[in-house]
């Protein structure tokens, strides 16, 4: 069929107001951020994680058109290759949702691949404890869990080496679980609210410099880093301002840019919401193809913004679970277990499918229900650790995935 086959619990924070205040803009001062050193293999690679909140709809972002029970399923919003709109063919077997053609084109030019019938450890459907288990990295929920894998990465880095004091950025209000840690991060949000006039920061930041040198410091170079990440993504932006669809590429853009500069981070977290599709999901049209333009675009907004480090780059979209097989009574889906993931970049050997396809017929279901995992997502990212950071296999099941041991680095996902 074409394609390759292989076989947390919730934490509340509260954020101080000296948290909240070096979130905006940056965590540190840019110019204290020295040149990040290459990684393994002469590389200076890039590596973005985007964590689609919600639990994205696998079988309808990556669908299964060679499978005879995908459009009984499916009935209404059932893809196809044929028609008005349709889904673009990747192998023969599987489509991709038509809202993608940045994805499809990527995939062509071989800087791109799907990994299907994909999860986490996790099972029991809850999008909070599939979110904490996703982005911590253990085997299962665990409780008052104070770090990520993405930042236990980080602190793994050989010192010297990898590491610097900010080579990693944070997208958002507040750092997601995935980038919390003792290794340090540097934070940038894009705004939705109007921007403060130039005089109205300049009086804040002396009110500060009176007060807080420290929070002065970090005021001063938080607005530095957010001009330098916003210069990309104004125009137009006010017109824009809400629509979660835009805000994907404009946070992508404001990303790229910063991750371009020469001392800037290397390694990346952000989310994008809203992929809870429980009714009027649509097929080829409607909320859930806005939500994979969006995506798309942003996708697009890294590969422009990183262009002169393009092929070092690896981008990877996950989420906590995928959605039930069939469609329900609301023409939507409810939570499921297996999903499909994304990798993106000029460092993917790009242009397949790795899938162990399990099938849909009924007794193929997981719990009769939903589409049964094949490979756990960690073998995924093992993989990418192991090949673009030089992360030894013990260091990758003993520290950044604990209990791990069992679940072997997936081989050849980089060129």
């Amino acid at each position: 069929m074409g394609f390759d086959h292989h076989g947390a619990a919730k934490c509340s924070h509260m954020p101080s107001r000296r948290t909240v205040l070096t979130t905006f803009g940056g965590l540190a001062a840019w110019s204290f951020i020295p040149r990040f050193a290459q990684a393994a293999q002469g590389r200076d690679p890039r590596l973005i994680t985007i964590i689609l909140r919600g639990a994205m709809d696998g079988l309808s972002a990556v669908a299964p058109v060679g499978d005879p029970n995908y459009v009984s399923l499916r009935e209404r919003i059932a893809l196809s290759i044929t028609g008005d709109k349709p889904a673009l063919p990747l192998d023969g077997f599987f489509a991709l949702h038509p809202s993608m053609p940045q994805f499809s084109r990527l995939y062509q030019a071989g800087q791109a691949l799907v990994v299907h019938a994909v999860a986490s450890p996790y099972r029991d459907r809850s999008h909070f404890d599939g979110q904490d288990c996703l982005e911590s990295g253990y085997d299962k929920v665990v409780a008052n869990i104070d770090s990520g894998w993405l930042n236990r990465v980080l602190q793994s880095l050989p010192k010297g080496d990898h590491v610097t004091p900010r080579n990693a950025l944070s997208i958002g209000a507040s750092t997601p679980l995935i980038m919390r840690g003792s290794a340090p991060v540097l934070g940038w949000a894009p705004s939705s609210l109007q921007k403060a006039s130039d005089d109205f920061a300049a009086r804040v930041v002396d009110l500060y410099a009176a007060r807080d040198r420290e929070l002065f410091v970090s005021l001063t170079d938080g607005l530095k880093t957010d001009a330098m990440a916003s210069a990309v993504a104004m125009e137009g932006a006010g017109k824009t301002r809400g629509n979660e669809f835009v805000q994907m590429k404009i946070a992508a853009e404001g990303a790229a840019r910063l991750m371009a500069a020469e001392d800037g981070p290397r390694i990346a977290a952000l989310s994008f919401n809203g992929w809870d599709t429980h009714a009027n999901e649509g097929g080829a049209n409607g909320r859930l193809a806005q939500l994979l333009s969006g995506l798309d675009n942003a996708l697009l907004a890294f590969e422009q913004g990183l262009k002169p480090v393009w092929k070092d780059t690896t981008i990877l979209v996950i989420t906590e679970f995928g959605r039930t097989a069939k469609i329900n009574g609301t023409v939507g889906t409810d939570h499921g277990t297996a999903t499909s993931a994304f990798l993106v970049g000029g460092a993917i050997k790009g242009g397949r499918i790795i899938a162990d396809w399990p099938g849909l017929k009924d007794a193929q279901l997981f719990e009769g229900r939903d589409l049964a995992p094949t490979t756990d997502f960690r073998a995924v990212i093992k993989g990418i650790l192991a090949e673009q950071w030089g992360l030894s296999a013990s260091i990758l099941a003993e520290r950044i995935f604990p209990g791990s041991l069992a679940v072997r680095p997936m081989e050849g996902l980089l060129g």
